[in-house]
């Protein structure tokens, strides 16, 4: 285990490529810790913009975004009722999600369709989950 902060002292012994990689997998750790607490405390603005530090993360330092999730994610963040967005997966495809309040999901999922197909000329495919209770033990 290493901090960021530690991290970017040492930095220079690594050639860029290296250095890229390594700072999104530590960055991307302490975000998960951060994350954590802010759903523990219900604090979706908090939430959100770890989000998009990762999604930020995923494009520059591990660079497995795209063009297309990019305008996506971009798109998500242009509505109000978007807390946060990034792209999801193991990258270089075309999903991303969006962190949005329950009451706007219906005006959200229309505009951000809008967008993505006036800057694409593609036509996204959204769906509408929710968060379930997580993992368990199923006893056969």
């Amino acid at each position: 285990d290493i901090s960021l902060e530690k991290f970017e002292k040492n930095a220079y012994k690594l050639n860029s490529l290296l250095k890229k990689r390594a700072r999104h997998v530590i960055s991307e750790n302490e975000r998960v810790l951060k994350a954590t607490k802010a759903l523990e405390n219900s604090d979706f603005a908090e939430f959100g913009r770890l989000m998009i530090a990762s999604h930020k993360s995923l494009q520059n330092d591990f660079e497995v975004s795209s063009k297309a999730l990019d305008i996506m994610v971009e798109c998500a963040l242009e509505q109000d009722a978007c807390y946060g967005a990034r792209m999801t997966g193991a990258g270089f495809g075309g999903c991303a999600v969006a962190l949005v309040k329950p009451e706007q999901l219906e005006e959200f999922s229309k505009a951000v369709s809008s967008c993505y197909q006036k800057q694409t000329n593609n036509v996204a495919s959204i769906y509408i989950t929710k968060a379930s209770d997580g993992t368990n033990t199923v006893l056969l």
